[in-house]
């Protein structure tokens, strides 16, 4: 966690101000009456909103410090129902569907609203993330937090949302789901960088899912630089698995400066060449990443490349000289695809580097088609005669069944835009499927 920078905290004091001299406030505190507490959330936590945003994409290890900024009184307890469900996302949990680690900062939001004055009108817009937060903890922690209230009534407000129907595990993964859906246009990610081979061990699923979410989105990760920089170079995370990965992130999607770069290929390089197993490893993780649909297009991989010492025989080398092909002369022209086809014979079908390659040339075509409109039909018709001679480049029934799964979601919108069905759109479309669909295994006749 980062202090907050001098600007923001000078916002927040602003607002704090505002909110303590507003007459909205002052008729609340006459009435004490619910619909006023209200206004002076109408009024204010939008602001506070706009700068919680502000931070989260700018500064976000600064994240944590901001939200206990907001714990203070003189905030009357605004914005805490949205940042008690934040932290209740940011924590990672097992396949168990519970936490790996307690959520402290989760205790802190939580005991703050139970202190607040105004907890009886905030207690009514958290009682369903209070359930789940419980859900997802140990019942050693929720005894432990609930010990430390004196309060009777709280304390029997906190008990009665424990509830005994999430102790099973098929429950809270669907109640985990479901609240986490009302968070998926939310940016309210941090995580820490580790200094330590402990803490790497421990923190670095949080730090993964962090960097993924930053890069899936393409933020603004300048901030984060220095920090990335000075873990890959921290030497007693060398050989893990994490470092490996942490190493894959820099290499292909952050603008470090040429010097910071430097550091970082130069260490890459050089566990190439000493760590069992490294290109195996990196090159999984490079699956992982085009699994997640990252944008690991020509921009992503030509700057790894770069980076990439030719002179080391391994398959990192190999893999990124058929990348390079890839991206510089296009995936759709012929010569390519020739090129691609002797790589692909050249090794094991599943190997893994042949993976990266089929998971490259889909990730090329899975954009291609999901930014294609209905009226776009011939462009996808078009584009059929590449992935199938991919197809049959590959031989591979996950790749087929994925270039099957992309093309059926395209038929289906274009169906339910081209509801005419003696238009000439839609027999096109109808024409299209029924004369390529049963040949290429995507259905059978009856389904056409």
């Amino acid at each position: 966690m980062l202090e907050l920078n001098d600007s923001y905290i000078n916002k927040l004091q602003a607002i704090a101000e505002e909110i303590q001299n507003s007459d909205l406030l002052a008729q609340y505190l006459e009435t004490e009456e619910e619909a006023e507490y209200k206004a002076v959330c109408d009024a204010f936590e939008p602001s506070i909103s706009k700068i919680h945003a502000e931070v989260a994409a700018k500064d976000p290890l600064q994240i944590i410090h901001l939200e206990q900024i907001l714990l203070n009184d003189n905030f009357e307890g605004l914005f805490l129902p949205r940042i008690l469900g934040f932290s209740i996302m940011r924590g990672e949990i097992n396949s168990q569907c519970k936490y790996i680690r307690p959520q402290n900062h989760f205790k802190d939001i939580l005991t703050a609203v139970l202190n607040s004055s105004n907890f009886e009108y905030i207690k009514k817009r958290i009682g369903q993330t209070v359930q789940i937060g419980f859900a997802l903890s140990s019942d050693i922690w929720i005894t432990d937090l609930i010990n430390s209230i004196e309060n009777k009534r709280l304390r029997y407000y906190l008990q009665s949302n424990k509830l005994d129907k999430y102790r099973d595990i098929k429950e809270r993964k669907i109640v985990h789901t479901r609240y986490k859906n009302q968070f998926s246009k939310e940016n309210y990610l941090t995580a820490d960088f580790p200094s330590t081979f402990a803490e790497l061990k421990v923190e670095y699923p949080e730090l993964q899912n962090f960097l993924m979410y930053r890069v899936g989105k393409n933020m603004d990760n300048s901030s984060l630089n220095s920090y990335l920089v000075e873990t890959v170079k921290n030497e007693s995370f060398f050989s893990t698995n994490e470092h490996i990965q942490l190493m894959c992130f820099a290499l292909n999607f952050f603008d470090l400066s040429k010097s910071e770069m430097d550091d970082i290929s130069k260490i890459f390089n050089k566990l190439r060449q000493e760590v069992p197993e490294f290109s195996e490893k990196y090159l999984n993780f490079i699956v992982e990443m085009h699994l997640a649909h990252f944008e690991l297009d020509g921009k992503a991989e030509l700057r790894a490349s770069s980076n990439v010492d030719k002179t080391i025989k391994d398959e990192i080398t190999e893999y990124y000289a058929i990348a390079d092909i890839v991206h510089t002369k296009g995936y759709v022209a012929q010569d390519v695809m020739k090129e691609v086809k002797l790589f692909y014979d050249n090794h094991e079908g599943l190997s893994t580097i042949n993976e990266c390659l089929r998971r490259l040339i889909y990730g090329y075509i899975y954009r291609v088609v999901i930014e294609l409109r209905e009226r776009d039909y011939q462009n996808y018709f078009d584009l059929s005669k590449t992935f199938t001679q991919y197809m049959n480049i590959f031989r591979n029934e996950l790749f087929s069944q994925n270039i099957r799964d992309i093309s059926m979601e395209y038929v289906r919108k274009c169906l339910v835009k081209f509801t005419d069905k003696r238009a000439r759109d839609y027999q096109d479309v109808k024409k299209f499927v029924a004369g390529n669909f049963v040949d290429w295994n995507f259905q059978k006749d009856k389904d056409v």
